[in-house]
């Protein structure tokens, strides 16, 4: 990375994200195999995230969100609904329509890897210098309204407690 005042080099910062993002996969992987229902797959751990945000929301849209195969994205339901994370019902909108709901150890699930998630990563920032926590903070929020920008999310406002406290 470019020192202080030089100007940004977007392919060392782009490489340094990168592998950034390699070593937060293994955290993340880490608060997946903590969680009392036992180990969630991504694939799994994603659909479950929509869901959450999305609580009713049908396959059709669930396979956009996640981008794959409605017969893929029901095979997984299949096997999140036998292990008592996710509920399917009948829509009361449409009677050819199941509408996805998490139930209640489906929540305590993504609680507890948001939980130990946090933990590893706070515990990886307090390793940090007071200066470079302060710069990654702001680096990071700039990056999340570039991002956010370039896939349509609204910007959350920087003091909310969600913005400073979500991270799953």
């Amino acid at each position: 990375m470019p020192a202080p005042g030089q100007p940004p080099d977007h392919l060392a910062a782009a490489h340094a994200l990168s592998t950034v993002s390699q070593l937060l996969d293994v955290l993340w992987a880490r608060g997946q195999e903590a969680v009392a229902t036992g180990s969630v797959p991504p694939s799994q751990l994603r659909a479950l995230v929509v869901i959450e945000g999305n609580q009713g929301t049908n396959l059709r849209a669930l396979s956009e969100a996640l981008g794959s195969r409605p017969s893929a994205v029901s095979r997984l339901c299949d096997r999140l609904e036998a292990v008592g994370l996710l509920r399917r019902t009948a829509s009361a909108h449409s009677a050819r329509e199941i509408e996805l709901h998490l139930t209640r150890a489906g929540r305590n699930t993504l609680d507890q890897i948001r939980a130990f998630r946090r933990r590893e990563v706070t515990d990886v920032l307090a390793s940090m210098p007071a200066a470079q926590l302060a710069a990654l903070t702001y680096g990071l929020a700039a990056f999340e309204d570039a991002a956010g920008a370039r896939m349509g999310v609204p910007r959350r406002d920087p003091g909310s407690p969600a913005a400073m406290t979500d991270t799953a």
